[in-house]
């Protein structure tokens, strides 16, 4: 079981900005399916996280899209624009699963390694 972080490239976060946006979508993904029997098997094990890049919002949103109709857990993330943003709520990452390898692959596996 493993959960993957979908991360923006074409934004240029600073990296600790990277890491918050992917830990506030980890959480919304667990917190909103924490009945889910595949979020209490993957907090039962290591809860293996993997991160991988996009190169624009129109890309996140194809691969979220394919992860809904493939019924993956999804949850977006929106930031409020406050630090980094110039004011704008920005769409950053989203997290898809956790649920296994054979069920995450056929969406994510093309994906480059953050």
């Amino acid at each position: 079981m493993k959960q993957i972080i979908v991360m923006r490239k074409d934004l240029s976060m600073r990296a600790g900005k990277m890491v918050a946006q992917g830990a506030h979508a980890s959480m919304k993904a667990t917190l909103a399916n924490q009945n889910d029997p595949r979020v209490q098997q993957w907090l039962s094990e290591a809860f293996t996280k993997v991160c991988v890049r996009v190169d624009s919002l129109e890309e996140l949103r194809d691969v979220q899209a394919r992860a809904v109709e493939a019924g993956l857990i999804v949850a977006e993330i929106e930031d409020n624009g406050l630090t980094e943003f110039h004011g704008e709520k920005t769409v950053t990452c989203c997290a898809i699963g956790p649920d296994t390898h054979d069920a995450l692959a056929p969406v994510t596996e093309h994906l480059k390694l953050l």
